[in-house]
């Protein structure tokens, strides 16, 4: 299976990359894993509702640039589905029977996503109803991810 991570802005902080890297690490035997970042598109503090339109919008062409036509597109958005490990572990093992071998997860940025990369989706994934840092986002797919192949093959890890 092939994952790909697009998201949105360049990831500073150490703790996070070395979190990130560990469980792309881990991730080896079961997935070939790229992870994708797109430039943030820079804006002032206080937008208005088009010039936060106008951002996404050129956020989400960076994103599509990225996702390639026969990739199943899962996009993390607080609308999204919740869904438990042991769910999401079922989806990417669907997936992966149905001969949808290419999977793009998408985290757009501090906007959020727009209308254009909403429709590309295939699936939108909700971790909370609460809002985290795109960057933190990351980490916690990756390890979620992870946590989804033990569970399909059945090895120790999942408590």
């Amino acid at each position: 299976m092939k994952l790909t991570i697009v998201s949105v802005g360049k990831l500073k902080e150490k703790y996070l990359k070395q979190g990130i890297d560990e469980y792309v690490k881990r991730l080896g035997p079961y997935a070939k894993v790229d992870i994708i970042e797109v430039p943030d598109e820079k804006a002032p503090e206080n937008l208005s509702e088009a010039q936060m339109v106008e951002v996404k919008q050129k956020e989400g062409e960076r994103i599509l640039s990225k996702i390639s036509q026969d990739s199943y597109a899962i996009t993390l958005e607080i609308e999204g589905k919740q869904v438990t490990s042991e769910k999401l572990a079922k989806k990417i093992d669907d997936l992966a029977t149905y001969g949808k071998s290419k999977v793009a997860f998408v985290i757009g940025g501090s906007l959020g996503l727009s209308d254009e990369v909403l429709e590309r989706s295939d699936y939108g994934l909700s971790f909370s109803n609460m809002t985290f840092p795109h960057q933190l986002m990351r980490l916690m797919l990756v390890e979620q991810v992870y946590r989804a192949f033990k569970i399909i093959r059945n090895e120790p890890y999942h408590k």
